[in-house]
């Protein structure tokens, strides 16, 4: 698997890291064996940056994955998680100091590790920002110096939360952004932020590379917030990808990993033939030429999206 370094941090990242989500049983019940054997999948097949949060199945990926990552040597892989958000279906979110330290030392428990490598501020559109300045992010220096965790990032939806925090931080102490669901086929909006993440050297990690459905032949769950006229345009795109022979996913991978300036793409199931097949798709012949075609399908609804988050954090909707 090729890799790229994240930022400033020192670290060789996978273009492609696994995201745990999956393994709390978000999308779908799932065993503890199917879990064991997707993070063996994904380890095996290079993705050994992993990212997590307690607030996935409220606990249960962090512990599933404590239970997959037993008896791996722990400077095999690399080891994300966050804090601030528990439960999104509840709205539990709490960035204050010792709700920080409390979370942090129960994600080290289930996890079953002394250290992590990243530890990330989560979905501080949530957030007030004030606060993770003033009172989060120097619990997390502390912390930092303590060993206990190895860098410092945040995360997000809204683009524009990550300026907000950038520009007043002092320099060093945010060292990565983790942004979903905008460095996709249909929305490239992320990546117009990268050179000023970069002028600040920090390290890029894009996740939700197929929209969180959007870009797949099984199409977006219920729940998903797109528009409707973001799910038709992906719609015609994936057929017209299907009347080729080829599975949209493949591309959709191979379009994100492709941007030098992305450290890491994740990408996230509990099936392992899955996980398997995203590997196989990075190796397969980017066909650039139908690339091209998908893109001019998708010109009528690029960049349009969704926001969410306290009133002062949304970026503005377009479509």
């Amino acid at each position: 698997m090729k890799t790229r370094p994240l930022g400033s941090t020192g670290l060789q990242v996978p273009v492609l890291g696994f995201g745990a989500s999956s393994l709390g049983s978000v999308f779908r019940q799932v065993s503890l064996d199917d879990c064991v054997a997707t993070v063996q999948a994904a380890l095996e097949g290079g993705m050994n940056f992993i990212d997590v949060s307690p607030s996935y199945g409220e606990t249960l990926a962090e512990l599933r994955l404590g239970r997959a990552l037993e008896g791996v040597p722990r400077d095999s892989y690399l080891l994300a998680t966050k804090i601030g958000s528990y439960s999104e279906p509840r709205g539990d979110y709490d960035y204050s100091r010792p709700s920080t330290e409390r979370s942090i030392e129960h994600s080290l428990k289930r996890l079953g590790v002394d250290y992590v490598d990243l530890i990330q501020c989560h979905d501080i559109e949530f957030a007030d920002h004030d606060q993770i300045l003033d009172e989060t992010l120097p619990t997390l220096l502390r912390l930092k110096e303590q060993g206990v965790v190895r860098h410092i990032g945040i995360t997000g939806l809204p683009l524009s939360i990550y300026q907000s925090i950038l520009d007043r931080a002092e320099p060093g102490v945010v060292e990565t952004v983790l942004s979903f669901c905008h460095y996709e086929l249909n929305d490239t909006s992320f990546g117009d932020l990268a050179p000023y993440l970069q002028g600040k050297g920090v390290g890029i990690i894009n996740a939700s590379p197929t929209g969180m459905g959007l870009l797949t032949q099984r199409g977006v769950p219920a729940w998903h917030p797109s528009t409707p006229a973001i799910q038709e345009g992906c719609r015609k795109a994936m057929e017209h990808c299907r009347a080729k022979g080829v599975d949209i996913v493949r591309l959709a991978l191979q379009f994100a990993c492709d941007n030098e300036a992305i450290a890491c793409t994740l990408v996230g199931s509990a099936n392992p033939d899955n996980i398997k097949a995203n590997i196989e798709h990075l190796e397969a012949p980017f066909d650039r030429e139908l690339l091209a075609e998908v893109m001019e399908i998708l010109e009528p609804i690029h960049n349009f999206n969704w926001t969410r988050g306290l009133p002062q954090h949304r970026d503005l909707i377009l479509g």
